[in-house]
């Protein structure tokens, strides 16, 4: 049985794998701001890509619980090049949402 593809369907470059975008977004995210990235707390597929939520260590604190965090979201296209981020929330490492 032979299937059909639109011509936007083999034009367009096939998208990167849930895993693979996580890795790119953190690690895209670190180059830039020079600290690892702590964890990817949320990633979900968009039209033209990823959006991926990065919680990155921001000022080191002891004890670790009081170490100020923040967490970036990212935009990545489908092939996980980075487009763009921006800084959403800054709180407590021992903060917990309600």
């Amino acid at each position: 049985m032979a299937t059909t593809e639109s011509k936007e369907d083999k034009s367009r470059p096939e998208r990167i794998a849930a895993p693979t975008a996580m890795r790119q977004a953190a690690g895209q995210l670190a180059e830039l701001l020079g600290s690892e990235p702590a964890s990817v707390s949320a990633l979900k597929a968009t039209p033209d890509g990823w959006s991926a939520d990065v919680e990155v260590v921001e000022i080191e604190r002891i004890p670790d619980t009081s170490s100020v965090m923040a967490s970036y979201r990212v935009s990545l296209d489908s092939q996980g090049q980075l487009l763009e981020y921006e800084r959403i929330r800054r709180y407590a490492r021992g903060q917990v949402d309600r």
